[in-house]
């Protein structure tokens, strides 16, 4: 499945700083994420979900428990506007709530939700939907992030009860101790952690009414503007990725979105991308599934993705890659 969500590049430099100490660079990381060098120093760049997990796949390829040292690293601070108005928020509980209320800009690829349980709170992230193969990795940064934000809105580490995963407990299990000071479970239903519930009512520190209202209210027109453009953009690809074996080119895919093609260009700069990088990344994710999951010859992969050569879609395939189709290819 093609992913339409777009998110920041919070995540991303997050990796390329965890590996910067140990002098990998990052060409290796960012390979085959469509991400350059350039999109790195603009504040404002939004990639789709897709981009930021293959940057992931590579660091978890380079380093398995990767995912809780991520975690570690994501401070309130790191979620812009939203963490100012969780920061100012009045009590705990309201805080958690808010960022529950923003998925799209907490950026998290589960769903949050506050389930009481007697005199416990399990905050819990399930129905994950992306990778299968990031699965473990993306629990762990999930649960590690929202427990580094519980500290940060506290001022003080806030004490756990419980912690559960929804993974078997992998080799590294005792790396959990740090982050989690509690008893855990593992192949449990879902990915959670408790605490006790009157903590919700705790008085936040930094709490400023005025300053919240404010920085609420522009949550919400960003969260607007935000989920605005997943939608405009997954009518896009929904559009190309119907089209893969006869692109219609930009001003054929501008007259089909009822827009001029200077227009679509725009938007499509206003988002970080270009009419190539897109049709690039939807022919990238339909050749990886077309390679593991059928017994497609090659050459006719090539047709179906619209390449007019089989020497050409090899040569796409490395840019994007760094192998060969038929090494990509499982044995």
């Amino acid at each position: 499945m093609l992913h339409s969500h777009l998110t920041t590049l919070n995540a991303v430099s997050l990796v390329l700083d965890a590996f910067k100490a140990e002098g990998l660079s990052s060409d290796a990381l960012l390979a085959g994420s469509g991400i350059s060098a350039a999109d790195l120093s603009r504040a404002d760049t939004r990639i789709t979900t897709n981009q930021e997990m293959q940057v992931c796949a590579n660091a978890v390829a380079l380093k398995r428990d990767i995912g809780l040292e991520l975690g570690r690293r994501m401070h309130v601070s790191s979620y812009g506007m939203l963490g100012y108005a969780l920061l100012t928020s009045a009590t705990f509980g309201d805080a958690l709530r808010l960022a529950m209320r923003y998925p799209a800009l907490l950026g998290t690829v589960f769903e949050l939700s506050l389930e009481e349980d007697g005199e416990r709170v399990w905050f819990v992230a399930a129905d994950y939907r992306e990778t299968p193969a990031l699965a473990v990795f993306n629990a762990e940064f999930c649960l590690v992030s929202l427990k580094v934000i519980c500290d940060d809105l506290l001022g003080h580490s806030l004490p756990l009860l419980a912690a559960r995963f929804e993974h078997a407990a992998p080799d590294y299990k005792a790396a959990y101790a740090e982050p989690f000071n509690c008893p855990l479970t593992f192949a449990s239903r879902d990915n959670a952690f408790a605490f006790d519930k009157r903590w919700l009512d705790q008085p936040l520190p930094l709490a400023d009414v005025i300053t919240h209202q404010a920085m609420a209210e522009r949550c919400r027109k960003q969260n607007t503007e935000f989920t605005g453009r997943q939608a405009w953009l997954g009518r896009i690809r929904q559009l190309l990725s119907a089209q893969l074996n006869a692109a219609p080119g930009l001003e054929g895919l501008a007259e089909q979105m009822n827009c001029s093609a200077r227009t679509l260009r725009r938007h499509l700069k206003d988002l970080g991308c270009s009419y190539q990088e897109l049709l690039d990344e939807l022919r990238f994710e339909q050749a990886k599934h077309m390679l593991c999951e059928d017994q497609m010859p090659i050459y006719r992969i090539a047709e179906v993705l619209g390449f007019s050569e089989t020497a050409s879609f090899r040569h796409a395939f490395v840019r994007w890659s760094g192998v060969a189709p038929s090494q990509f290819r499982p044995h």
